[in-house]
């Protein structure tokens, strides 16, 4: 089953070259030379916090209980153990992925990205409306590229998170399509959007700023400079 390793965090203070130069020369490359990591990409917020998102992308989840990667996670190295001591906000969660629109030909450069903790009793009405209505009618919106659906496996750190998802978009101005204003007024929404839960969710809007591996994702050019 493919997986994700989403982590978001914030750099010490003052630190913020360090802490880009730190994950895209040591912590990424580390990852993508064991067996089974696909692609990595990093993102900025330009909504929500944290404020730095890494989404690590496997073939399999058994990529993350390889003699590597657990290597890595008892010895990370001298660098990566002091970063990681003072970085701030950190959530880190390990999510299989139940559905994919499939890759698009035209590259993403932002992300939006949407977690909902669902009660048991709503998961089953959860996942209907969110994989036969909410994703097909925004993958009708041009510059809607791609959607992937996954389920948060628990006891990580963060908020508990039970369902997560990520859009990749080829700018913002497809936020405000109509097809996206139709996608969030329709009666199953609507009751879904009447328990507390729902509001509760956890969104944030990324631009790109690295990618490596098979990822579909361009660096918008204003943030290429990001170091």
């Amino acid at each position: 089953m493919k997986g994700l390793l989403f982590s978001q965090m914030e750099p010490p203070p003052g630190e913020e070259a360090d802490f880009h130069d730190w994950y895209e020369t040591e912590h990424i490359p580390a990852r993508m030379a064991l067996p089974g990591f696909t692609a990595a990409v990093r993102y900025e917020a330009i909504e929500g916090e944290p404020r730095f998102l890494a989404c690590y992308h496997v073939d399999d989840q058994a990529a993350l209980e390889t003699p590597g990667y657990r290597r890595l996670k008892s010895d990370p190295g001298e660098r990566t153990a002091r970063m990681l001591a003072r970085v701030r906000g950190f959530t880190r969660y390990l999510a299989d992925e139940v559905s994919d629109t499939g890759p698009n030909d035209e590259k993403s450069g932002y992300l939006w990205a949407v977690a909902f903790t669902v009660p048991e009793e709503f998961r089953a009405q959860f996942d209907g409306w969110y994989g036969e209505e909410h994703v097909p009618m925004l993958m009708k919106a041009d510059g809607w590229l791609r959607v992937r659906r996954y389920t948060v496996r628990p006891g990580f750190e963060g908020p508990a998170w039970t369902h997560l998802a990520l859009h990749e978009l080829r700018d913002l101005t497809v936020l405000d399509s109509p097809e996206r204003a139709a996608a969030r007024d329709t009666p199953r929404r609507a009751a879904l959007a009447a328990h507390d839960w729902f509001g509760r969710s956890g969104r944030w809007l990324y631009r790109a700023i690295h990618a490596t591996g098979d990822a579909r994702v361009g660096v918008p050019t204003d943030r290429k400079d990001h170091q």
